[in-house]
């Protein structure tokens, strides 16, 4: 946030010394120097504005004819839309941290109003009419001040923000006193009749905050004084408590940000003339310029002639450009390991250095790269850098029939040079890699790294192996880097080919063309068998880790919340424990038939005894991993260790769960036939069979008929089938294994419906076993699919649903689900860990 300060006050010095208006224009239209390229889409004029050509100091007569697009005289910057989601944040955690301490937030509003209430009453009144008076003259008087200086424009949009201020408080601060949360409004008023969110100070916060009075240190200190006075005399006159002070002043910056990036600021930005007068500090005698395409990274870039006929290509950056993109850039430096990580925020200057030490040390090293001839800052809003002019054509423009086996080669020599001198590019695409005649350029090193180490150059090759693939194939790109590049090179670049660890533009061309990084890996593996690498791991967490901690803290505030309903002690002294202990022999039950469910799906011999302990291993990775992921993940494990080859082992475990899938599904139907029945004797099937029937016909048919649906289902289903069909007919062979896997399945299920319906039992309820078997099948389901680890909170939540829903008291429902998880979820927790340290010590994990 210092660097994003020190921009704005030079762009406030700038505002106020070279207005937008006053830019010397033109009327010559296109003038000797051909059509210019249209403005991207921040720099664009207002529709039916055509290009223009200015003039400016910079030629020997001091005039040079720069054709480019007006400049836009109001722009949004991106640091105005960052200082509003970063005040929102702080406002968001202010009331967080207010709820969580509202005992010590009363003790402080207590004697903030007790060393108030002790002021003499003549300073009180002094502070209270010096408050009241200042707080509207210094924004009054700052606003004559801009109006003398023609700024009148800036005193508008502080209106704007101010009356936008003063209806948002007003309407939070109703909402707030009428339906909005006890314990926030208690610390909002102080329990007295009081505004919530005070709305002057609000709109005087929004308001100095939008004529960006900040900048003016004079200014700034005399309204703080003034502010400061005024909150002193709210505390001692009891209108406000100090948490409505922050949240009013949080409330008016965001409103004042927000309406900065709504309206626009003035547009600050050295227009082209400004440019080109630059240049000739540079020893260089402009005499025309034209503005052609941006630069990947949004910065502007101009042909520019000289007198001498010779060209050369002017990059600009623009101040307020630094910030743009840093919420991605943000999101990735927090994501990815340090040394894959870039700034987020960088200064004008540093990027200039950067970008020119990146020049001149590929000039050094030999790489085909256009010449840096002089860097010059432009004012305080920009900096330019001159190249030599090349002409060249990007690689993303040249036909993929162009891109020959020497091309290729080409391309690898020019990288090969970056490595040797330890330089890493960090973005080989085909916008920063030209073709000049039958030579390769290398363009963009803005994004590069000096001295970089081998991770950021084995993600180099990575990038550009993919990029190529995506091109003209995964073989030819290997087969080209092999030529040039040292294999270790190449065997370094292969646990590195995800999608993680390439740039934006690639990673959204892979996820369209999956079969590139499997087959790059293929191709890699062929050429260097015998070379061992290790496994780099460039997260720090994946998204799906975001989610699991999410869900598991609203899982344990669900179970929280439920336990406060029970009388823990009352339950336990009243339950009938000989029901606990057929619940325990249930549960205890479940690991054999889920060994004998896995043999029968194995048509090799696996011992009972370790194929028990596997499943209780799968017990204790259900504490980090979901319920439907843990127990695959074990089962194929423990059957390669057992000799079974990778594509079997997953087969057999896939067979078993599909086998096991269906017989849920089956069972779900029956009992719920015979439960529906029950409730209402007749030989028709209930309604909620029916509508599920219904329901799941209506789904089967959307599938079919939306084609991205089908295609996604067919992609997702066809692996399995292709393995687990083949596997199904081995077993199908042995009418023991058949009866094996059967059975093991059923008796799965049943000892999970036994302990559960014990459980119930246990604490005096009562249910029919059909109606308690409808439950735990549907539980169970949903929590297969939950997130969380062993799908904690979505079955205890679905269970204890279920059960009230079918007539069972809330308190017996709870009781009976958390002893129903604590046998088949917590209690094994130990005998698996046991079981898992048991298994890997003799090699069978």
């Amino acid at each position: 946030m210092t660097e994003i300060r020190q921009r704005d006050e030079a762009e406030e010095a700038a505002e106020e010394e070279i207005p937008v208006a006053e830019v010397p224009v033109s009327s010559h239209d296109r003038e000797n120097d051909g059509e210019s390229t249209p403005a991207p889409a921040g720099d664009s004029p207002a529709a039916g504005t055509r290009p223009s050509s200015q003039t400016g100091d910079g030629g020997r007569d001091g005039l040079v004819l720069v054709v480019e697009p007006l400049l836009p005289q109001r722009i949004r910057r991106p640091s105005d839309a960052l200082r509003f989601i970063a005040t929102l944040a702080a406002l968001a955690a202010v009331i967080l941290l207010a709820l969580v301490a509202k005992q010590t937030l009363n003790g402080l509003e207590r004697d903030v109003s007790d060393g108030t209430n002790r002021a003499p009453d003549l300073l009180i009144g002094v502070a209270a009419f010096i408050a009241g008076t200042a707080v509207l003259a210094v924004p009054a008087a700052y606003a004559v001040e801009r109006v003398f200086h023609r700024d009148g424009l800036r005193v508008a949009e502080g209106l704007i923000a101010a009356i936008i201020g003063m209806l948002a408080s007003f309407v939070l601060g109703e909402w707030l006193a009428v339906a909005g949360p006890g314990d926030l409004r208690q610390l909002l008023t102080g329990g007295r009749q009081v505004e919530p969110i005070n709305t002057l100070l609000t709109s005087v916060v929004a308001y100095v905050t939008a004529v960006r009075i900040s900048r003016r240190p004079t200014w700034r200190a005399v309204m703080w004084m003034a502010i400061a006075l005024d909150v002193f005399a709210l505390f001692t006159g009891a209108e406000a408590t100090a948490l409505g002070v922050f949240v009013t002043y949080l409330l008016g910056l965001a409103v004042g940000y927000a309406t900065l990036y709504v309206i626009g600021s003035p547009n600050t930005r050295p227009p082209g003339s400004t440019v080109a007068g630059s240049l000739r500090k540079l020893g260089f005698v402009p005499a025309r310029a034209r503005r052609v395409q941006d630069d990947a990274q949004g910065s502007r870039r101009y042909a520019v002639t000289l007198a001498d006929d010779r060209l050369i290509d002017v990059t600009v950056l623009d101040r307020d450009r630094q910030v743009s993109g840093v919420i991605y850039r943000m999101w990735r430096r927090f994501r990815l390991n340090s040394e894959t990580r870039r700034r987020a925020i960088r200064s004008l200057r540093a990027e200039l250095e950067r970008e020119a030490l990146m020049a001149y040390a590929a000039q050094a090293a030999g790489v085909n790269t256009p010449r840096l001839l002089g860097t010059s800052e432009i004012g305080t809003d920009a900096a330019l850098l001159a190249y030599e002019h090349l002409e060249t054509r990007a690689l993303e423009d040249v036909a993929d029939e162009e891109l020959t086996d020497e091309v290729l080669l080409k391309i690898w020599k020019q990288v090969e040079l970056l490595q040797a001198q330890r330089l890493a590019h960090r973005r080989l695409t085909g916008d920063s890699i030209h073709l000049h005649g039958d030579d390769v350029v290398l363009m963009d090193a803005r994004s590069g790294e000096i001295a970089a180490g081998d991770l950021l150059l084995r993600l180099d090759v990575a990038q550009l192996l993919t990029y190529l693939a995506l091109r003209v194939g995964a073989e030819r790109s290997v087969l080209a880097a092999s030529e040039v590049m040292p294999k270790q090179a190449l065997a370094g670049a292969l646990p590195l080919l995800q999608r993680i660890a390439l740039v934006r533009s690639t990673r959204s061309e892979v996820s369209k063309q999956k079969e590139v990084l499997p087959g790059l890996r293929e191709h890699i593996v062929a050429l260097t068998p015998q070379v061992e690498v290790e496994e780099v791991r460039l997260e720090r967490f994946r998204p799906r880790t975001v989610v699991t901690i999410i869900a598991s803290a609203l899982a344990a505030y669900f179970l929280l919340s439920q336990l406060s309903r029970v009388n823990l002690v009352e339950v336990v002294t009243s339950a009938k424990w000989s029901w606990g202990g057929v619940a325990l022999a249930a549960a205890g039950l479940s690991y054999v038939a889920a060994a004998l469910m896995l043999r029968g799906f194995v048509p090799e011999t696996l011992p009972l005894g370790r194929t028990v302990l596997a499943q209780f291993a799968g017990s204790f990775v259900k504490l980090v991993a979901p319920a439907a992921v843990s127990g695959v993940a074990i089962n194929t494990r423990f059957l390669q260790k057992r000799g079974i080859a990778p594509g079997l082992a997953v087969a057999s475990v896939g067979a078993s769960q599909l086998v096991g899938l269906a017989f849920h599904i089956v069972l779900l139907l029956l009992f719920g036939y015979v439960t529906g029945t029950k409730a209402a004797p007749s030989v028709s099937p209930s309604r909620g069979i029916v509508i599920g029937l219904l329901s799941a016909g209506v789904l089967v048919l959307l599938v079919l008929a939306v084609p991205q649906l089908r295609r996604l289902v067919v992609s997702r289903v066809r692996p399995l089938f292709s393995g687990v069909i083949p596997r199904l007919l081995d077993v199908l062979q042995s009418p023991r294994k058949i009866l094996e896997g059967v059975s093991g399945t059923l008796v799965l299920t049943l000892a999970f419906i036994v302990c559960l319906d014990a459980c119930v039992r246990a604490f005096g309820g009562s249910l029919s076993f059909t109606s308690v078997a409808v439950v735990f099948l549907a539980g169970n389901a949903i929590g297969s699919a939950a997130p969380t680890p062993g799908g904690l909170g979505a079955v205890e939540g679905a269970l204890s649903l279920g059960l009230t829903l079918s007539g069972l008291p809330g308190p017996v429902a709870t009781s009976a689900v958390l002893l129903f998880r604590l046998l088949t979820f917590w209690l094994p927790v130990l005998p698996g860990w046991a079981s898992f340290a048991w298994l890997q010590r003799h090699n069978a994990l």
